[in-house]
């Protein structure tokens, strides 16, 4: 089953990037907030759309939900706790989606802090990460409607995942992300090399995610905000005004990033 399944990268808008899990005949959508752009990489690809997944009620990730079930009424699986009126199938944390025709199985994930009903999907086979706006390559989403606290927990279910686990977020922002993980980190020899890399992709017009989870461990200021070298870097920008707990240190780093050029 492990290589019977792929996943197309399908770009939207500036930076959105909707995915779809297929066998060469069925397709799931993951967040497609174009139905034009899949319903184009369906036609391309010879699938038939079986199932819809959303991760968070945005509209870039859920305004091609109508046109979608237009073309094909099939079931949408999305979070319980976001308000979206396409959902069928109403998921917390902890719950389990089985998609019949693609024979695969995604765990449910509650990460709130975007939105206050966020979820992720773990495929746990495949060790494949459907997580929104919630982790990107680099960053973090912004905590629209979350807490620091919510977003860290959240972010920390995430990183306990495994290591070799593909991270597929929802937006080309790698590139921003890192000038800031470098000024955060700027002695992270990892970071700099990662860099260097992500910037050859973007300049051979290549997409920078998915991503390692491993590697957003050793590299992504989110999820590195215990890290001394972090903390004292956030007392010697005077992001704080003193040491306190991770949560709050958390919160200062999101702000941080919120206003850096």
């Amino acid at each position: 089953m492990k290589n019977t399944l792929s996943i197309l990268n399908v770009p939207a808008f500036d930076d959105n990037y909707l995915w779809i899990i297929h066998d060469g005949k069925y397709a799931v959508a993951v967040d497609p907030g174009d139905a034009d752009a899949i319903l184009a990489a369906l036609a391309q690809h010879h699938l038939v759309l079986s199932a819809i997944l959303l991760t968070h009620h945005h509209a870039d990730h859920i305004g091609g939900v109508p046109a979608l079930l237009r073309h094909a009424a099939v079931p949408v699986y999305g979070p319980a706790n976001d308000n979206i009126a396409a959902v069928t199938h109403a998921l917390h944390q902890g719950d389990s989606v089985h998609l019949p025709e693609l024979n695969l199985t995604l765990d449910v994930i509650a990460v709130p802090g975007h939105t206050l009903g966020h979820i992720a999907y773990f495929a746990p086979v495949q060790h494949w990460l459907f997580c929104g706006d919630t982790l990107f390559a680099g960053g973090c989403g912004r905590l629209f409607e979350g807490t620091a606290s919510q977003m860290l927990d959240s972010l920390d279910k995430l990183a306990a995942l495994p290591d070799d686990s593909l991270v597929y977020c929802a937006h080309e922002y790698t590139l921003s992300n890192l000038r800031f993980a470098l000024e955060v980190e700027p002695e992270n020899a990892l970071l700099q090399q990662r860099m260097i890399a992500e910037q050859a992709k973007r300049q051979d017009g290549l997409p920078t995610v998915p991503s390692l989870l491993k590697l957003e461990k050793q590299t992504n200021p989110f999820l590195r905000s215990r890290e001394a070298a972090v903390v004292a870097r956030l007392l010697a920008c005077e992001k704080i005004p003193a040491l306190q707990d991770d949560a709050s240190h958390f919160a200062a780093l999101r702000v941080w990033k919120n206003h850096y050029a």
